[in-house]
């Protein structure tokens, strides 16, 4: 679909050369019965530079090539007015080209929001615990399964995980019933001396449908926000229920960096071998969580009874991550393929499958 948009616009570029060849007497040009100047002429030539810029700036995923479509398209369309009985077809080309680079616009828009938002939470969450080493001591007093975990993790030995970016692609339902699962690639920051996260995802329904969300929390607050194809809000979601919701997440996450078991906001309860319950309570937000691990130390399962949904109505379910698959980043072994299941009065409804890609720690 971009290859064909591409041909699209350079076709529609050199169909502007005509107005350059006719303005300056280069040779004749049929098509064109109206008389053009040698300045029109360079406007002409003027469209098509600038339609071709369009096309390369498109093509690289330039952050500005919404804007250079809207000054070609704009530009291209005056000339079209200005010789309407020559040129009006080539204003069904510029229609399409201003609702690209609207939604492109939406998607700049978009990605300056969470940029933002992501240098606003690195400087709110320093790193205090930046170049402290894990040792045996710190671990001593978490419950058996939790030690047998970090050491198998590696973590026992290696700087104290403060920040984690991690890259991850994933298959997700937007609801239960839902057949097909839609293609989505992510990317979450989160940090540990302070609970937090800001998650940026890019889901594709088809070639023409996408969503753009970002959850966050942070301050001990959740926040949810969805737009369609970057640009229209289709939700956007605060509250006591989305924040327990978001510090539950958090918490079960801590599988993606380990040294997060040595918050002074969590607590420990020990249930049996392979089995403990990990409580957070931050900023006037608690939240449970229970991790299972198998007879070797690897972390097999994670349950908490989480609201689904922000209304006034909404119950908590049981809400389930399961582990396929083990990577090993930067020397830590982490789960990096899972499965995430709401336990639903009608049955079990899987809407998310992820894989992480890549995780930078510190």
């Amino acid at each position: 679909m971009r290859i064909f948009f591409l041909i699209f616009v350079l076709l529609h570029a050199l169909i502007h050369l005509l107005g350059f060849v006719k303005g300056f007497g280069i040779r004749e040009v049929k098509e064109l019965t109206l008389p053009i100047t040698k300045p029109m002429g360079l406007l002409w030539l003027s469209a098509t530079v600038l339609l071709v810029a369009y096309a390369i700036s498109y093509l690289t995923h330039s952050r500005h090539a919404w804007l250079i479509g809207f000054i070609a398209a704009a530009i291209s369309e005056i000339l079209i007015i200005m010789f309407w009985k020559d040129a009006r077809l080539g204003t069904l080309p510029n229609v399409i080209i201003l609702l690209v680079s609207f939604v492109s616009y939406g998607q700049y828009s978009f990605q300056n929001l969470v940029r933002q938002e992501t240098e606003a939470m690195i400087s709110q969450c320093s790193r205090i615990s930046k170049g402290k080493i894990i040792s045996e001591n710190d671990i001593g007093q978490l419950p058996e399964p939790v030690k047998k975990w970090l050491n198998n993790s590696g973590v026992t030995g290696k700087s104290f995980i403060s920040v984690a970016k991690s890259i991850q692609q994933a298959e997700m339902k937007m609801k239960p019933g839902q057949k097909k699962w839609m293609k989505a690639s992510a990317v979450q920051y989160s940090f540990i001396d302070v609970p937090a996260f800001i998650w940026i995802a890019d889901v594709k329904v088809n070639p023409f449908l996408s969503f753009a969300g970002r959850d966050r929390f942070i301050d001990g607050k959740g926040e949810m926000l969805i737009k369609l194809n970057s640009l229209i809000n289709i939700v956007y979601e605060q509250g006591e229920k989305l924040d327990e919701g978001a510090l539950q997440r958090y918490l079960g996450e801590m599988i993606w960096f380990p040294s997060l078991a040595l918050s002074p906001f969590i607590t420990w309860q020990h249930i049996d071998d392979n089995t403990v319950i990990a409580t957070m309570s931050f900023n006037g937000t608690t939240g449970s969580g229970t991790f299972y691990f198998d007879s070797n130390g690897d972390f097999v399962k994670f349950s908490a009874l989480r609201y689904m949904g922000n209304k006034p109505d909404s119950k908590r379910y049981e809400w389930v991550i399961l582990v396929d698959g083990y990577k090993t980043f930067e020397g830590i072994k982490v789960p990096s393929k899972m499965t995430a299941t709401w336990k639903l009065e009608e049955g079990d409804w899987t809407w998310l499958k992820l894989e992480i890609i890549e995780i930078k720690y510190n």
